[in-house]
């Protein structure tokens, strides 16, 4: 006997046309973020890293004025914000351009989901296999593809995903396109050197030690850090591909404006806010992310005087 629209299944009317399920995934994504930060702002590690360290965050403290402790709560508090920042937009698109079918929103969930969760396999490059992070990944990544698969078949699509008409042409667009392209080429460097070289040259100035040093400490201190460093640059990557997508393909109308302005508080906010916090000042270093914030500001503030689509 087939399902009739008043005899159907709990799991069927949890998942609905799929959209819960991503929803769900973005509420999941938006409390890990708040959680790390309210870890490292404590400047607590978690349980898992100070077993896998041999260290706490008080012993370590202790040594080369407690820079080594603060350098990973600003990696953390950072990657956060970042988490917080890709929930609260799938949120929106979830509940928002797939309610009314639009198929470019299925898109850049997909392909912003792809890059944030293929960021886990950075721990092969420097060997710290976190375990609630696969938790974590293991639970999230079956809700996330569950929601894809079931909306690929089940939402009405009446939009083809088409282009907005010359985007080029809305400065507003144009300047967050850019930011986007800036996110996706600097989350791939910070991935890149988190796996191989770890620091850059403004990192070991404000540590004040070097990379010999801080093995002395633990070798596995520089594998821990070095997993903050890549995540942080998978989730960057992950915010630039949302943004594209949305920059190019969205009315951003008031929802989607408010969406971005919540997600670039909290991912553009974080970034910056905690540098002052630890003392790490460095103008050189900051620059990237200081001219992205300012740009995205620009952009969203020059979007509603953009025109329709």
């Amino acid at each position: 006997m087939r399902d009739t629209p008043d005899d159907v299944s709990l799991a069927r009317l949890l998942v609905g046309d799929g959209r819960p399920l991503l929803a769900v995934s973005g509420l999941v994504l938006v409390f890990a973020g708040a959680f790390a930060v309210f870890v490292a702002a404590r400047g607590e590690f978690l349980p898992h890293d100070v077993a896998f360290l041999g260290m706490t965050p008080q012993s370590l403290c202790a040594v080369h004025g407690c820079r080594v402790v603060h350098f990973m709560v600003h990696d953390r508090v950072a990657f956060g914000g970042a988490l917080v920042a890709i929930g609260t937009v799938y949120l929106w698109l979830a509940l928002g351009p797939m309610r009314r079918g639009e198929w470019w929103a299925w898109r850049a969930t997909a392909a912003s989901g792809a890059v944030g969760f293929a960021s886990f396999l950075t721990y092969l490059g420097y060997g710290y296999l976190d375990t609630w992070h696969g938790a974590a990944t293991a639970f999230l990544a079956p809700l996330f593809l569950a929601g894809l698969a079931v909306s690929r078949r089940r939402v009405g699509w009446v939009s083809d995903g088409t282009p907005t008409r010359r985007p080029w042409t809305r400065s507003g667009r144009v300047a967050l396109l850019l930011v986007a392209a800036g996110m996706v080429c600097g989350g791939a460097t910070i991935a890149v050197v988190g796996m191989t070289w770890v620091f850059v040259p403004e990192d070991l100035a404000f540590l004040a030690v070097s990379r010999g040093e801080l093995d002395a400490l633990s070798a596995r201190l520089v594998p821990l850090i070095a997993h903050d460093r890549a995540g942080f640059g998978g989730a960057v990557c992950c915010c630039g591909v949302l943004l594209a997508g949305v920059a190019w393909h969205s009315a951003l109308d008031r929802a989607a404006r408010e969406a971005l302005a919540v997600a670039g508080a909290a991912g553009f906010g974080s970034a910056i806010l905690v540098h002052p916090a630890i003392g790490y000042d460095d103008l050189w270093h900051l620059t990237p992310v200081l001219v992205g914030a300012g740009a995205f500001v620009w952009g969203l503030w020059r979007v509603r005087d953009d025109g329709p689509r």
